[in-house]
């Protein structure tokens, strides 16, 4: 049990109800058009990725809370953090839905990859994360890679800033890894 960050397929940002995203995604079209902007079609691409996002989100969020309110201003930090539906293209600002969904409450805040990408990429390359040692894809890889020891055997070759707090670079490299493969594979990210 517990709450995992998943990737959200085409079919169930369609679906309504309960299993689905349909009433959020349906929301969110009419929020965009109310700005102008057109409605947001998953990409089929969503269906041909290797397998789907799942991490676990367990680890203490103190060490990070810290790190982010060090390195970034409180917007950057309520963007980085305060969403609850991950979209693969950019927005402005956070969209705030009046949707809710089983981790969200009564709203859904829906954020932009590409921003939460940038700021992810901000705090990784501050503590020196060694980004190109930690698993890409995966279900559960990042989870089981700080778990089972590759980041232990990693802080032994590449040790810095990263190694000191495993928990906050745990979720740095959530984040940049949820945000990169949204906009890889043209995905909603959610929490479950």
């Amino acid at each position: 049990m517990g709450v995992y960050l998943v990737s959200v397929t085409a079919q169930d940002w369609s679906q309504p109800g309960e299993d689905g995203y349909g009433d959020v995604a349906a929301a969110l079209d009419t929020e965009l058009e109310r700005r102008g902007l057109p409605p947001y079609e998953p990409r089929q691409a969503a269906r041909r990725a290797p397998g789907w996002f799942e991490e676990k989100v367990g680890p203490s969020m103190d060490g990070f809370v810290a790190l982010c309110g060090t390195l970034l201003t409180d917007a950057e930090v309520s963007a980085l953090l305060d969403w609850s539906v991950l979209v693969p293209f950019a927005l402005e600002e956070e969209i705030v839905l009046p949707v809710g969904t089983a981790y969200s409450g009564e709203e859904t805040a829906v954020a932009g990859a590409p921003r939460v990408l940038a700021l992810a990429e901000r705090l990784a390359a501050a503590i020196g994360l060694p980004v190109d040692a930690i698993p890409a894809d995966g279900n559960l890889a990042l989870s089981l890679w700080f778990l089972e020891g590759g980041a232990e055997r990693t802080a032994q070759v590449r040790p810095g800033t990263w190694a000191e707090d495993r928990d906050a670079a745990f979720y740095v490299a959530l984040y940049l890894r949820a945000a990169r493969y949204s906009l890889r594979y043209g995905c909603p990210m959610t929490y479950s």
